[in-house]
């Protein structure tokens, strides 16, 4: 996903250890938006300082996931920032928040819950 937005306001910022291998890291979470409407996006470590109140981002391989039933944006390993000095649109609409939007999450089964043609079911020649 490519887009830009600007940055309205940051969470206080917390400590989070990682399952995987017990480091910890800062997490905080910024209000972020353009004309259409805003979203939180997850900043952390080294990106917490980086990114301050009403600075405006073009944000670019960034994807959109559930956290805990409400969408979030996210740079992720693969994802980039840069600052830029104007937004192409003139005001952010607040009024449709999609963080604040609660969706069903679907579980996921083992084996990523798809078909792959073997089994008892497969034909056999």
């Amino acid at each position: 996903m490519y887009t830009t937005v600007k940055v309205i306001s940051k969470t206080e910022e917390r400590e989070v250890t990682s399952r995987s291998d017990m480091s910890t890291h800062r997490v905080a979470e910024a209000l972020v938006g353009d004309e259409t409407g805003t979203i939180y996006m997850t900043l952390w470590d080294n990106v917490l300082d980086e990114i301050q109140d009403d600075m405006v981002l073009e944000v670019k391989d960034a994807y959109v996931n559930l956290f805990k039933g409400s969408m979030r944006l996210n740079l992720g390993r693969y994802g980039s920032y840069e600052v830029i000095d104007e937004a192409p649109f003139d005001d952010v609409n607040l009024e449709n928040n999609l963080s604040s939007k609660v969706f069903e999450q679907q579980q996921r089964g083992y084996g990523g819950g798809r078909d792959r043609g073997g089994g008892r079911d497969r034909r056999r020649y």
